[in-house]
């Protein structure tokens, strides 16, 4: 069976931990299902005609979306190609609770993720969507605590992806 993760996400490889602790505790249960990965981030359009009309989602991603992120979640789909079907980014735009939970519906979510460790990555624009998921009533949205590791310059950011 297909079921569908929400995580929320600023973009950061550290917003990667999510998914590795959830899919490793699944591995672990030895879960049988199979699931579509989509990361949120909040994003404000804001109010220009002009923006509202000629900014595209890929644009939006290439201004807040490393490619090192992409890379990142390639290495753990190939971690984990029994659990996962597939992963995709999207961004919530709205600013009320009922679109965001209609976000979720449309989503088709079956569970939700977040770490409220405080994110320091975010991009222009970009807004958290902790709260709109704490808020909601569709799903429970759990907390999953990341233990910060410091940063060792020799093995680079990519290469915690594999610890």
């Amino acid at each position: 069976m297909t079921k569908t993760i929400l995580i929320a996400t600023d973009f950061s490889l550290e917003s990667l931990d999510i998914l590795k602790k959830v899919l490793k505790k699944k591995h672990e249960q030895n879960d049988e299902n199979q699931y579509n990965i989509l990361f949120v981030s909040g994003y404000d359009m804001g109010d220009s005609i002009r923006d509202l009309l000629f900014t595209s989602k890929n644009t939006i991603f290439n201004k807040i979306r490393p490619a090192e992120f992409c890379d990142a979640y390639s290495i753990i789909r190939n971690k984990y190609p029994d659990l996962i079907n597939k992963i995709t980014c999207d961004i919530y735009t709205g600013s009320f609770q009922r679109t965001f939970n209609n976000f979720i519906e449309a989503a088709n979510a079956d569970e939700a993720y977040y770490s409220s460790t405080k994110s320091k990555n975010l991009s222009k624009g970009q807004f958290e969507i902790i709260n709109y998921l704490k808020k909601n009533k569709l799903i429970e949205a759990q907390e999953v605590v990341i233990q910060k590791t410091e940063f060792l310059p020799e093995k680079g950011r990519l290469a915690e992806v594999f610890g």
